[in-house]
């Protein structure tokens, strides 16, 4: 969501009134009851609107956590709205929300996505921040999308937490909410129970993220795929990239990263990718910073890391081959990376997403365990010793 103007939440202004709206009633998924409704036992996200929110981040959380998904055979989640009136006006006025459950909803939430509008500036409703402040003591876990972290910081919740929000409003941020640990130059960060994204297009780089986390690699590549957009962007890659846009073709990043993941088993080193790129390495690092975000060997490396995730999900056992597989060469550097990036070691991360038995099933898998445990796989950031 790009930071705008303040406008007064409870009306549109007059200016806006004459124009096209959209009232948009809740799908069926998304209700409270209905015809609908779940398939019961599935973990529950529940996104709380207020009264100018932005419709991007609401539409990027149905994309990712509400849609049906029978090319996997299986629901991934019970996905609802609420809000506090029965008719919410968003975004200046262009859409209103209707048809969708009250606040009582957020009560049911195992996963509850807070509210986000450009007026950081107003206070929210005491009861919208009530809703969080309970669904974060029974355990639930927190989401704040691009200015959700204003919200999450209003609640309490955030003191003495990590949290990331949208760059431009970083100093506001840190003089309102001191004792909140900000990370400014990150796409999103996950503190355990409590995860932010900075900006619109970052919302769907955490959503993904929460899906590899829950059900792992290979679903949340098949959820990026019908997205059509790319299924892994670390959480430490900066929200600004200098470049977004290659000025001339010939300095695309686009073959050679193609060429290095058809073949992340072999050797490769960043020299490697410099003379495939026909550069020099410090060149190269420049592209990778520039249009990426990140480095040569910290891209890499999760590459690798995704491409051993997979394999694992897929059903290969072996340690060593999985190792050798997605060119880590070692089982101990396997593990020692498996564990750092996602918490978990090769034959924790098979229990909980590798094939299992018809019988048992994996609808409901959360990868942080019960409703806001911390237990399972952390902050998919590459450590300063990656990069």
């Amino acid at each position: 969501m790009s930071p705008g103007s303040s406008h007064s939440p409870a009306t549109a202004p007059p200016a806006l009134a004459d124009r096209a709206r959209v009232s948009s009633a809740a799908p069926a998924a998304a209700r409270a009851d209905g015809p609908g409704a779940r398939p019961s036992g599935l973990h529950r996200v529940v996104v709380l609107v207020d009264e100018n929110s932005n419709p991007f981040e609401l539409g990027c959380t149905t994309e990712v956590f509400g849609l049906r998904r029978p090319e996997l055979g299986r629901e991934l989640y019970d996905f609802r709205l609420c809000a506090a009136e029965p008719r919410t006006l968003m975004r200046d006025g262009f859409f209103t929300l209707t048809g969708v459950a009250g606040l009582e909803a957020a009560e049911t939430a195992d996963t509850l996505v807070v509210p986000n509008r450009p007026d950081v500036a107003v206070p929210r409703r005491p009861e919208v921040l009530d809703a969080v402040r309970r669904a974060h003591r029974r355990g639930a876990r927190l989401v704040g999308l691009c200015s959700g972290a204003f919200t999450l910081a209003e609640a309490g919740v955030l003191d003495g937490r990590r949290a990331t929000a949208h760059w431009q409003w970083a100093e506001e941020f840190r003089t309102r909410f001191p004792a909140v640990r900000l990370e400014a130059d990150v796409l999103f960060v996950d503190d355990g129970d409590i995860l932010t994204a900075a900006g619109s297009a970052a919302a769907l780089d955490l959503g993904l993220y929460i899906v590899r986390r829950d059900h792992g690699s290979e679903v949340a590549g098949a959820v990026s795929r019908r997205l059509v957009f790319a299924a892994h962007r670390d959480g430490g890659q900066r929200q600004f990239v200098e470049r977004p846009v290659p000025d001339a073709p010939d300095e695309s990043l686009a073959p050679v990263l193609a060429w290095a993941q058809a073949r992340l088993d072999a050797p490769m080193t960043v020299s490697d990718l410099a003379a495939r790129a026909k550069v020099s390495p410090a060149t190269l690092h420049r592209r990778f910073r520039a249009q990426l975000g990140t480095t040569p060997l910290a891209w890499l490396t999760a590459e690798r890391l995704a491409l051993a995730c997979r394999l694992i999900e897929r059903g290969e056992t072996g340690v060593e081959t999985v190792a050798r597989r997605s060119g880590f060469g070692s089982a101990a550097r396997l593990r020692a990376l498996m564990r750092r990036e996602t918490g978990l070691s090769p034959s924790d991360y098979r229990r909980r997403f590798g094939p299992q038995p018809a019988a048992e099933g994996r609808e409901g898998a959360y990868g942080c365990g019960p409703a806001g445990s911390p237990e399972g796989p952390r902050a998919g950031l590459v450590s300063p010793a990656a990069t």
